[in-house]
């Protein structure tokens, strides 16, 4: 356990579905955390179809596929730094074989990731909408799973498919929910309950806890099209608000006792579920 880093939030950012804003959770969550002074890396885990970099802003010059093909073999060759600092550990879109990775490749990636030594406060994964396998093994490395959800029926039903698979298949038991692109409060604060109702009478040892709501907001849909987090770009807007207390509230969350070792810890967990 080094001085500078005794333990290390590990946070999954993960829905049901995809058009819910779950990258755009990860990307301005992450951003509003590093305005809080923590070192917080980003890691792109939607292996299949990767675009961060494009809500970042940013242009990797390499990707998670340059290390796990060997054209690199550590994980500094790769990270690309964002707004406020943060860390991006880009993926590839469209290349199929990244969301399909051999023990081999797997094996790579976890090596990469356990020789990076630079001090961190914050891993968030992004991961990959729906319940595949890596959703799963990445879900299962981490201390906490925000599952992402929306005010639509689909969105609710497949956040409800998610949490089960993780529950019955692997497990998991403590969920953290955010509801995005709300009207309102209220409509979060429903949307939640109406989550809850469901899961208190078909998975009873569930525990879901409302950690934010995040409004519709116009400004936000500005932010992406311009590809500048809305926390930089309106940091004033009802959405960067959202984000900025829910930030708050992640960092105020305990760090597992059982993490010591930092990315190391992570890495580990997911070779062993993976």
């Amino acid at each position: 356990m080094s001085a500078y880093e005794p333990q290390l939030k590990l946070l999954a950012i993960a829905s049901g579905k995809g058009g819910v804003g779950k990258t755009n959770v990860s990307v301005n969550l992450a951003v509003a955390l590093a305005r809080l002074s923590r070192r917080v890396m980003l890691f792109d885990a939607d292996l299949g179809l990767a675009n961060a970099d494009l809500l970042l802003g940013v242009r990797p010059q390499r990707t998670l596929y340059d290390l796990v093909s060997g054209e690199v073999d550590d994980l500094g060759s790769i990270l690309v730094e964002g707004p406020d600092g943060i860390l991006l550990v880009p993926a590839i879109s469209g290349v199929a074989s990244m969301a399909n990775m051999s023990t081999t490749e797997h094996a790579g990636l976890i090596r990469a990731f356990s020789s990076y030594r630079e001090p961190l406060d914050v891993l968030i994964v992004d991961t990959a909408a729906g319940v595949q396998g890596s959703v799963t093994s990445f879900c299962k490395a981490v201390q906490d799973v925000l599952v992402v959800v929306c005010d639509e029926p689909a969105s609710m039903a497949d956040a409800y498919a998610l949490i089960k698979v993780l529950h019955q298949d692997h497990g998991l038991r403590r969920f953290r929910l955010v509801c995005n692109m709300m009207v309102n409060a209220e409509a979060g604060r429903r949307v939640a309950q109406n989550l809850a109702t469901v899961l208190t009478q078909y998975l009873p040892d569930v525990v879901v806890e409302l950690s934010g709501i995040i409004p519709l907001d116009e400004h936000l849909r500005r932010a992406v099209q311009k590809r500048v987090p809305v926390v930089n770009l309106y940091p004033a807007s009802a959405s960067a608000r959202a984000f900025a207390e829910l930030a708050r509230r992640v960092d105020g969350w305990k760090t597992a006792r059982s993490n010591h070792g930092g990315l190391g810890f992570f890495v580990e967990r997911l070779l062993a579920h993976a």
